[in-house]
């Protein structure tokens, strides 16, 4: 069966003139149609590429299931219940399962049951890649289990393309890879690694996609305190008027923003004394 390549059709979707009602429903129409397709295929295909994999892993030493990335990653392909226990021994604490539910042989219970983390990020075979958002939930997820010791098991069902899209966009944030060094590094690793166009386009755009939505979005971790706020508190400790004011992050989240910040006001307001401000702030962090 061949299947084709979407790239250039979801380009089109893209680019299509809003303005058009009868040619932009024809565009979505061959879209999802194509998309129908490759799930077809992708269902017929599973279970023949899924023994032939077995075989291969049997007879070719070469041939493994898994290969390690890093220290605290592991890339591989879709694992049996039988795999659980080897996986948890190996200092697995977590998976990322990149398969859609008729491809999945593990339920989320087994790995819990074994003190695992089980993210699911169901994602079609073949051409797919992950949504953007999705990719955030998984580098930043794998990211948080290496920060604590813990490897991460990222797979799909070869560990080829969906979960090597993952893998990439990881060492590319985190590890501060180019794309096509991050893509030599992990085939050093797992030589039979293969993205689709689409894939490698997604990982090659993930870097400045990050970028734009963490600048556009204010850390919940910070507060902008400006001289306006601070005007009629002058601290007679600070002989310094030059300094500039900076974004602070915040060390305490144990209550949210807004209370901590009423909770200063208030203090400055009722002590209405002329102590440094340094010490005002020190004593309402108290309340």
């Amino acid at each position: 069966m061949k299947i084709e390549e979407l790239d250039e059709v979801e380009s089109d979707e893209r680019s299509y003139n809003h303005s058009d009602d009868h040619v932009s429903g024809s565009m979505i129409v061959r879209v999802d149609a194509k998309r129908a397709l490759v799930g077809a295929g992708a269902r017929i295909l599973f279970y023949p590429t899924l023994l032939y994999n077995v075989f291969r892993n049997k007879i070719q030493a070469e041939f493994r299931w898994w290969d390690q990335i890093d220290q605290y990653l592991l890339l591989g392909a879709v694992p049996f219940p039988k795999d659980v226990l080897q996986l948890k021994q190996l200092g697995v604490g977590a998976v990322i399962t990149l398969n859609e539910p008729y491809e999945t042989l593990v339920p989320t219970s087994l790995y819990l049951a074994h003190g695992i983390d089980h993210l699911v990020i169901p994602t079609r075979d073949y051409l797919f890649a992950p949504s953007t958002v999705d990719i955030n939930r998984a580098v930043d997820f794998i990211h948080k289990n290496a920060s604590c010791g813990r490897t991460t098991y990222v797979h799909c069902k070869a560990g080829r393309g969906r979960s090597t899209t993952i893998v990439l966009c990881y060492l590319v944030v985190y590890k501060h890879m180019p794309p096509a060094a991050a893509l030599e590094f992990v085939r050093s690793k797992r030589p039979r690694v293969l993205l689709a166009r689409s894939q490698w386009k997604v990982v090659q755009e993930y870097k400045q996609q990050r970028l734009a939505s963490t600048t556009h979005s204010p850390s919940r971790d910070a507060v902008l305190i400006t001289e306006a706020d601070l005007e009629g508190y002058h601290s007679s400790c600070d002989d310094d008027g030059n300094k500039e004011l900076k974004i602070a992050p915040i060390a305490a989240r144990a209550r949210p923003v807004i209370e901590r910040l009423s909770c200063l006001f208030a203090y400055l307001k009722v002590s209405g004394g002329c102590g440094p401000v340094l010490r005002q702030l020190t004593a309402a962090r108290a309340c």
